[in-house]
């Protein structure tokens, strides 16, 4: 490739010491330059997650070759990954892993509910504050900060801040987008398009407040935005789950490169509960894992619940105890179905 390498995310499960990977991408294609500006530093050496250490530090993401060809080919691509497959099978924790492995900052992370709007992924207006602020300083007249002070009444959502003019790539996980409203796939595609969308009540005020700061998502410093127009300078790299219960309009899947993940196979299972949970619990691991496999074939598991009924047998004392067969019972129930 022009200017660039391919092979960018490598699925190490650690950064590489002495190479800047992300630095290394090709240029992207004509149709996904983005110009916006100032462009703000990413602190590349912020925990990519709150509490999120163990996960995405300590125990390296399992990713298979399939895996890591596709996370390439969005991050080259400028273009959304939409991630499909069975619970348990490491959807949302793959957005952890590529911010750890390419040391792009904390993930912001938006969780797809019915009631989810395009909105509320890009920014909350509070108007009922600044309304009650205007009241109070009627009431008490004094010195006021002009209309830049709508700012601290805007905080932008995670797909807001993601889109922000930022000098590296922000991870974006969009978990569970299946759960939206029919209409969320389709309005999404203009701010994905495009790399920018407006703040209406930051755009009528643009001719006397052509720079105002906002907050983002995740608490860090404020975010100007320019004329009422937030667009992003680097596209950042996006992750949205689906537990395949639903299907996805063309337009939108057009968008997205599309990575279906399988279940692990005994070698993969065996290698997460070693990684998780150490070498100790190996042996009396194997006949749990040759259980979980057996039981995955007739129903819906996912690998969590292999690593709880380990971590629970292991904490009770072993195979040895008379009611190992009830204890594993309680975690290894069948799911009804995807969640």
């Amino acid at each position: 490739m022009p200017e660039g390498e391919f092979q960018i995310y490598r699925g190490a499960g650690h950064p590489d010491p002495a190479v800047d990977r992300i630095g290394r991408r090709a240029a992207p294609p004509p149709w996904r330059v983005f110009d916006g500006a100032p462009a703000m530093r990413v602190d590349r050496d912020a925990p990519v997650g709150r509490g999120m250490g163990y996960r995405t530090s300590a125990v390296p993401y399992r990713a298979d070759a399939d895996t890591v060809r596709l996370v390439n080919v969005a991050l080259h691509l400028r273009r959304p990954l939409l991630v499909t497959g069975y619970p348990g099978t490491g959807k949302s924790t793959l957005a952890y892993a590529v911010a750890h492995e390419l040391r792009l900052g904390p993930v912001l992370r938006w969780p797809i509910t019915s009631r989810s709007s395009l909105t509320s992924g890009l920014y909350n207006y509070d108007a009922v504050g600044r309304i009650e602020e205007g009241n109070a300083r009627a009431a008490a007249p004094g010195p006021g900060d002009g209309p830049a002070g709508i700012g601290r009444f805007i905080r932008l959502g995670p797909l807001g801040t993601a889109l922000a003019a930022w000098d590296l790539p922000r991870v974006l996980l969009i978990d569970e987008i299946d759960k939206s409203d029919i209409d969320l796939p389709n309005e999404l595609l203009d701010a994905l398009e495009e790399g920018e969308y407006e703040i209406p009540e930051l755009r009528r005020i643009a001719d006397i407040a052509p720079s105002v700061r906002v907050r983002p998502a995740d608490g860090g410093d404020p975010v100007p935005v320019g004329d009422g127009r937030v667009r992003c300078h680097e596209f950042p790299f996006i992750v949205m789950t689906s537990n395949g219960e639903r299907d996805f309009p063309p337009a939108f899947l057009r968008r997205c490169v599309q990575l279906d993940l399988a279940q692990p196979d005994r070698r993969r299972v065996t290698a997460i509960v070693q990684a998780h949970l150490g070498d100790d619990v190996m042996a009396a691991a194997t006949p749990l894992i040759e259980d979980f496999l057996a039981r995955r074939e007739l129903g819906a598991l996912a690998t969590d619940q292999l690593l709880n009924a380990v971590y629970l047998l292991h904490l009770a004392g072993g195979a040895g105890r008379a009611d190992r067969d009830e204890l594993v019972e309680v975690v290894l129930r069948e799911l009804s179905g995807p969640e």
